[in-house]
């Protein structure tokens, strides 16, 4: 896509502008490294669409392409003009934050993504001990209503099928309720008060969630509505 003009906006946008290229970036800022990693952040997109630009950002210097030693797969990795770009992509979602999340609909709550965000939210060094398990079952979903995140010293996984482990604490809610609360337009303890999530398990760690696993960046923002 060209728009033939000397504006670095435009030029920005001849780079940037395709559709999935900023969420793959996105993608990047936040760790994801394999290709794999990069789909399930991105779960409507085509492999042969990601492959197709992750190769186009490669070429203009956004993405590192690396072969994952011993293996056929390759890694990906923002380069310095990636990583500048962060701060701008931050203030785009805060700006879809205050302006654009009063058009979300049913579909828009994605299981895969907010697992993978609450995946990335979780704060290892405040849980205690080697290993914790978090259980969550969404009462609104039909397909892979249940989740395990298991957490081993400083690694998170997360899953759709039983670990076979004793489960630390158990969540018990729909996707919207969880997004809402992941976001800070509620709070556990208000969303509990009003029967719309069970919280269960070790006191410890059921008395106060956002200790060890963190809201959005973006959940002391308030969309332009309520200001």
């Amino acid at each position: 896509m060209e728009y033939g003009q000397f504006c670095p906006i435009s030029k920005a946008c001849e780079v940037l502008g395709e559709k999935w290229t900023i969420l793959i970036l996105r993608e990047l800022l936040m760790g994801s490294t394999r290709f794999n990693e990069l789909q399930r952040g991105l779960s409507l997109i085509s492999p042969t669409l990601l492959s197709k630009r992750l190769d186009f950002l490669t070429a203009h210097g956004l993405v590192m392409k690396k072969k994952i030693p011993g293996q056929k797969g390759f890694e990906y990795f923002p380069t310095q003009s990636c990583m500048e770009l962060l701060p701008i992509i931050q203030s785009m979602g805060e700006w879809g934050l205050r302006w654009a999340t009063s058009s979300l609909t049913q579909k828009d709550y994605d299981i895969e993504l907010l697992m993978l965000y609450l995946q990335r939210s979780i704060q290892v060094d405040k849980l205690p001990g080697k290993e914790t398990v978090i259980r969550f079952n969404f009462t609104d979903v039909k397909k892979f209503p249940d989740w395990w995140l298991v957490v081993s010293g400083d690694k998170v996984d997360a899953c759709t099928k039983d670990p076979g482990k004793d489960v630390d604490v158990y969540f018990t809610t729909t996707i919207k309720i969880m997004v809402e609360i992941w976001m800070g337009n509620t709070t556990y303890r208000q969303a509990q008060k009003d029967g719309v999530i069970k919280i269960v398990g070790n006191p410890q760690l059921t008395s106060n969630v956002t200790s060890w696993m963190a809201n959005s960046v973006y959940a002391d923002l308030r969309p332009a509505s309520e200001i």
